[in-house]
């Protein structure tokens, strides 16, 4: 049984070895040696190749004619061949002979396409490279030139899209590493911009404001000229294009300019105001906000920038301690103030949520409390109604810029309204002063004037209107002094003071009328009468200038109709409107004349005791022995002094007025309070209680002196009077003058003691009592005597008392 396997396995094996490729026979013989049997398969092998051999022979045999006429016919060809073979062999040294300049050039062609190969390696890694280190080369110039926003756009597209392609290189490794620091050094570079943007803002906010504040008084005197054309908003000029130009082509904000302020010297050379816009650079702010935006922290740099603003404005709003004193402290205050919110405004609307509406409108709140307070402190030490006035000028102008930016300013103007009462109180002390130096510089006598310029001018100033006047032929006097012209020309320059103030508020002609009615009431019954009482009252004031006072406030009387016309014109409001404030000069001016006519009253009388003080009667006098007394010389004075200061009184008006319808009715009473006067005081010094004893001579003096009494009131010192009126003054002391000379008739000597009961004596303030008594004299021995003397003397004195006291009533 195992020589069978053995022999199928044989078999098998010289069946593959037939059939298979002589590459892969060798497994199949390594299997033949690995057994035992390997003689037993050589054996098969022989007797296997035999068989072969014998079916070659066999085949060759049936074939052998065939065999033989093909190797004929290769004989045949054998000579073609060999010529064939020499002609390839000659062929063959001439390609190889013409094949080594080929062959020379394949290999120098073959170093060319190595070359190119490399060559284009090293272009394809150039060509990643080199836009590495072109932006990276651009990254420096960026940086060098301080243009820190396209920098930073650089440095993103160098980390994101340019070092990934370049591959692993060194220098790419470094810019790597580079980055982030140059990142740091291009946030801290732009906010180091950014803080110097903002202190020089602050800097020069006085300047752009006052910018902002030309251009707006520009277009306000361009919209007063151009009414018909609608308004534009101040300071919107060039928004737009702003907006539209605040990136480049490269991404960067405006201009890289490091400055936040221009050359701002060089705007007052200009003829044309430029935008105050204009004299900002806000490219820090705009580099710094987008840096700050790529880098992801746009938050951060908003609240900064909002902080530091915060702060500026306080400091802005925050006034100088001296600011009160000039009107260049004021101006310096609002400029600071409208550039500040120049700034602001500029700034949102060209930034897109830096700041927004709200915050900036928090911030004017801010402002317009502070703003408020300080002008309430401040203007309160102001004393000068130029600066006052110039001040609401300057303030209305602020408004008015800020209202074209958009900023509500109604509680500007309501405290321009609370100023315009302290404005008034400030020009009644001025007016108050101007007065006073009118009324010390006036000489209270009649304006002469002698040619027909002089006349205009004087009427010109005040509006006088008297027919019988103008026909008299020149030289000639004008009624009153030169306190009243000046006088109304002050009252109208108070007016226009007024009116000043009140232009541009924005307030109605009606408002206006009221207001400068109001406050020249004020003027009228404050200031110009305590003026006039304080001209009536001073010491060393004449009669004389008393009358002209009279008159000159008569005349000024009569004028305030033209004040009311005047007011009228210049507000365009009539003077008949309803609720229209009506002027209290009429009482004002009959006020201070009925003060001069009190003060006439009491000067004469003050002047008659002064004479009467000079007398000096010797009351045990003797008889004269014969021949006419004559009056005592004081008395003699005071008739005298009386003739010429009556004389005054005719200049005195009759006009219609309300205390002096008659003429002269002011004369006629300093006249009788005169007479009444002085019989009061000589009475009072007959019955003095001092004077113990009167002679007859004594008595017979004071007849004489009663006598020129009479005789100055007969005269008619002043006209108006009725009959023998004024002698009425004198007749209680003839009375009780002839009772004196009868009982001394009958009682030459009196005895002591007192010549006066207890009755109702009637003594003027001013009156002296002088005393003039004999001593050494013996009182009178009859008691009956002394009894009708004082009976007489109680009986006559009392209605002497009565009559005096109704008098001076």
């Amino acid at each position: 049984m195992a020589s069978v396997e053995i022999a199928a396995e044989h078999e098998r094996i010289l069946r593959e070895i037939e059939s298979t490729d002589t590459n892969c026979i060798g497994p199949t013989l390594r299997s033949v040696y690995d057994g035992q049997e390997h003689g037993l398969f050589m054996e098969k092998l022989d007797a296997r190749i035999r068989n072969h051999d014998r079916d070659i022979e066999r085949m060759c045999n049936h074939h052998f004619q065939g065999f033989v006429d093909s190797i004929t016919e290769l004989l045949k060809v054998r000579g073609e061949a060999q010529k064939l073979k020499s002609q390839v062999t000659e062929t063959n040294q001439r390609l190889q002979n013409d094949g080594k300049e080929l062959i020379t050039s394949m290999e120098e062609l073959k170093k060319c396409r190595v070359q190119q190969r490399n060559i284009a390696n090293t272009i394809d890694k150039l060509t990643h490279c080199l836009p590495v280190l072109e932006m990276y080369s651009r990254l420096q110039e960026q940086m060098s030139a301080k243009r820190y926003y396209p920098a930073l756009c650089t440095l993103e597209q160098l980390e994101q899209t340019c070092l990934p392609r370049a591959g692993q290189y060194r220098f790419c490794s470094i810019m790597a590493e580079n980055i982030p620091k140059l990142r740091t050094h291009i946030r801290d570079t732009a906010m180091s911009q950014l803080r110097d943007f903002l202190e020089s803002i602050r800097k020069h906010s006085d300047k752009i404001g006052q910018t902002a504040v030309k251009q707006a008084q520009l277009q306000r005197s361009l919209d007063s000229s151009l009414s018909i054309q609608p308004r534009t908003l101040i300071g919107r000029r060039g928004r737009k294009e702003a907006m539209a130009a605040a990136t480049e082509s490269d991404g960067s904000p405006l201009s890289e300019q490091d400055s936040g302020i221009l050359d701002v010297e060089d705007e007052d050379d200009d003829d044309d105001v430029s935008g105050a816009q204009e004299l900002v650079d806000f490219s820090p702010v705009y580099r710094c906000l987008h840096i700050y935006t790529v880098l992801g922290l746009r938050d951060v740099f908003e609240n900064y920038y909002r902080k530091q603003r915060r702060k500026q404005a306080r400091l802005v709003l925050q006034p100088h301690s001296n600011m009160h004193e000039t009107l260049e402290g004021y101006r310096r205050y609002f400029n600071q103030i409208v550039g500040f919110f120049v700034v602001e405004d500029h700034v949102l609307h060209t930034t897109r949520g830096l700041v927004n509406r709200a915050y900036v409108e928090e911030l004017w709140e801010l402002a317009l409390s502070k703003i408020v307070a300080a002008l309430r402190t401040h203007s309160s030490y102001c004393d000068d109604p130029n600066l006052v006035l110039d001040l609401k000028n300057l303030m209305v102008l602020f408004a008015d810029t800020l209202q074209g930016y958009g900023f509500p300013v109604s509680q500007l103007f309501d405290m321009l309204l609370e100023m315009r009462e302290q404005y008034g109180e400030i020009l009644l002390k001025r007016w108050n002063i101007t007065f006073r130096q009118v009324l010390d510089q006036d000489n209270y006598s009649p304006i002469p004037v002698s040619t027909e310029e002089e006349y205009r001018h004087y009427t010109s100033q005040f509006p006088m209107q008297d027919p019988e006047l103008e026909k008299l032929p020149f030289p000639k006097k004008l009624p009153f002094s030169e306190f009243v012209p000046k006088v109304y020309c002050q009252l109208k320059e108070f007016i226009y003071a007024c009116l000043k103030y009140s232009e541009d508020l924005h307030l109605s002609s009606t408002e206006v009328d009221d207001m400068i009615r109001k406050s020249t009431n004020l003027l009228l019954t404050r200031t110009l009468s305590n003026c006039l009482q304080y001209a009536i009252k001073k010491k060393n004031v004449g009669l004389a200038e008393l009358v002209q006072v009279i008159i000159n406030t008569t005349h000024l009387e009569q004028s305030c109709h033209f004040l009311e016309e005047f007011i009228s014109n210049i507000t365009n409001v009539p003077p008949d409107t309803v609720n229209a404030t009506k002027l209290y000069g009429t009482s004002t001016f009959k006020d201070a004349r009925h003060a001069a006519e009190a003060e006439i009253y009491t000067n004469l009388n003050t002047k008659i005791d002064q004479f009467l003080q000079l007398a000096d009667y010797d009351w045990m006098a003797s008889p004269p022995a014969g021949g006419t007394l004559s009056a005592s010389d004081y008395l003699i004075d005071l008739i005298a002094f009386l003739n010429s200061t009556f004389s005054v009184f005719t200049n005195l008006p009759g006009t219609a007025i309300d205390h002096a319808t008659l003429p002269g009715k002011v004369a006629q009473t300093a006249c009788m309070s005169a007479c009444k006067h002085i019989s009061t005081s000589l009475m009072e010094l007959l019955l003095n209680p001092e004077v113990r004893q009167i002679s007859i001579g004594a008595l017979h003096q004071l007849n004489a002196d009663v006598k020129e009494c009479e005789s100055f009131a007969r005269a008619g010192p002043v006209a108006g009077f009725q009959g023998d009126t004024l002698l009425l003054a004198f007749s209680d002391l003839r009375q009780d003058e002839g009772d004196e000379q009868e009982e001394q008739r009958l009682c030459p000597v009196q005895k002591d003691g007192p010549r006066q009961t207890e009755t109702h004596r009637h003594h003027h303030q001013t009156a002296t009592q002088p005393h003039h008594t004999t001593a050494g004299l013996k009182p009178a021995s009859s008691p009956d005597c002394q009894q009708r003397s004082l009976k007489s003397t109680t009986l006559l004195v009392f209605p002497a008392v009565q009559a005096l006291t109704r008098g001076c009533k």
